[in-house]
């Protein structure tokens, strides 16, 4: 198969590749500024003035944000978003939501998997996210086996970011076996697996597929410690080269007490002795960690990569947001399963989190009078930018000239000054509030709509209609 004919974010009619933007306000690595004009060549800020005259510049209205990196998403699952919300038997958990996601997967053509995830592509650029970390394991035809080309299933993941302009950092990922110490794969994830040499091919593969698209960044993904072994962990691990290094640990109890039986240790502590953990690597979800592992996995330099939407829904846990914090740890944030897309929701029920766990208030901050949102912020921006390998997450010289625009007439933030406007973007109007969105200095949602939402909806809508209605 072949990619559908989609219209690229670049077709439309932007700013020239040397250009100017202003600002009434911008949120700067040193806090907020007023009349700030950038200078931007290729898609990456080469100028930031202060206090500067508007003149020829292109005038983008509203309050300027770096955009939000999302490090962790697996688009495919937004087309089943809301039919895993009937109990089970027994205990309903994440065992038993991935039977169903299993059996959706089970129709999933690449048409599919490319008009999935151009909709939540679209979602994420409208609520405040601007690149994304594509955390792809569907990789083979329904019946397992592989495509022609390898890397098919990664193109539809390219062409989707290329139709709607978001940053693009494509992890493949592995998926060796079904359980801790090689045990057999289940039917449901025949469409996943690769052995590590099949592997390392699809890899070459992502990576000339994602050459087509500039500014994208590649990396791998091994699926979990209960998906691979020691041996082929360590293979692509060497065999990857440069790029990112993404892993699901410590999502439930069930997989800490199964990493025990297999081997002596909790997951997080298994990594840390038998693998080089460090800036490159984002643990996501890490939910289950003793002290010992939270200040490892602080003091290693990786990301922790929290989904707090997705934690909920599956009932994960909660992460130990303070003692991480507290040992210099830094975190992103992902939408993964993206059953609600929400930068600022993300931002929000993080915190929420921690208060619910910790039954008090303001727990993700350090200082006395320091603000929550504009520190969950910075911490998601800097996290976001490390585990995406990606120049972004500011607006600074050097990076790419991804912003959002809130909008300043909201009523949330009519009784707030500068100080307060994150809080109140965060916690009390959330989506409502983004107005205008560019990637790389190109403007592709304005008034809070993507200028390709119909007609990528319409796609999404024939393709729920066949996966779900007919089904």
């Amino acid at each position: 198969m072949t990619p559908q004919k989609t219209h690229n974010a670049s077709d439309r009619k932007q700013p020239a590749a040397g250009h100017k933007l202003f600002f009434d306000h911008a949120f700067l690595p040193n806090g907020w500024a007023r009349n700030v004009r950038l200078s931007v060549v290729d898609g990456i800020i080469a100028n930031v003035e202060i206090d500067a005259e508007r003149g020829d510049s292109t005038y983008v209205k509203g309050l300027a944000l770096p955009g939000l990196p999302n490090l962790h998403c697996h688009t495919f699952q937004r087309g089943m978003a809301g039919l895993s919300e009937r109990r089970g038997a027994g205990n309903d958990s994440f065992w038993t939501w991935r039977d169903v996601m299993y059996r959706f997967l089970g129709r999933l053509s690449p048409d599919d998997v490319e008009a999935i995830a151009a909709y939540a592509y679209v979602e994420m650029l409208e609520q405040g996210f601007t690149s994304v970390a594509e955390f792809h394991y569907v990789h083979h035809d329904i019946d397992g086996s592989p495509y022609a080309d390898l890397a098919e299933m990664a193109s539809r993941i390219v062409a989707a970011a290329s139709a709607t302009g978001i940053g693009l950092t494509l992890l493949p990922a592995l998926y060796n076996y079904g359980g801790f110490g090689g045990v057999a794969p289940a039917a449901g994830q025949r469409r996943f697996l690769n052995d590590p040499d099949r592997f390392l091919r699809l890899l070459e593969g992502t990576r000339a597929v994602a050459a087509t698209l500039p500014s994208t960044a590649v990396g791998i993904a091994p699926h979990s410690l209960r998906a691979v072994t020691p041996a082929s962990l360590r293979t692509v691990v060497q065999g990857a080269g440069a790029g990112p290094i993404h892993i699901h640990v410590a999502e439930h109890v069930k997989e800490v007490e199964d990493c025990i039986a297999w081997s002596g240790r909790r997951p997080v502590e298994w990594l840390m002795e038998n693998i080089s953990v460090d800036q490159r690597w984002c643990l996501i979800h890490a939910t289950h960690m003793t002290a010992d592992e939270t200040r490892a996995l602080a003091h290693s330099g990786a990301v922790a990569g929290l989904c707090p939407i997705t934690e909920a829904s599956l009932g994960d846990g909660i992460f130990n947001g303070p003692d991480f914090l507290a040992a210099g740890g830094r975190f992103g944030l992902g939408t993964d399963s993206n059953i609600e897309i929400d930068a600022a929701g993300e931002l929000r029920l993080l915190e929420y989190s921690q208060r619910l766990g910790n039954r008090g208030r303001n727990i993700m901050t350090t200082k006395p009078g320091e603000s929550t949102g504009e520190r969950l912020f910075v911490e998601a921006l800097a996290g976001g930018a490390q585990a995406l390998a990606r120049p972004v997450g500011a607006i600074a010289i050097g990076r790419r000239a991804d912003i959002v625009a809130l909008d300043a007439e909201h009523t949330s933030f009519a009784t707030t000054r500068a100080g307060h406007w994150l809080d109140s973007w965060i916690f009390v109007p959330g989506r409502p509030a983004v107005q205008t969105v560019l990637v790389g200095g190109k403007i592709v949602v304005e008034e809070g709509r993507h200028w390709q939402n119909e007609a990528i909806t319409v796609r999404y809508r024939a393709a729920l209609a066949r996966l779900v209605n007919d089904s």
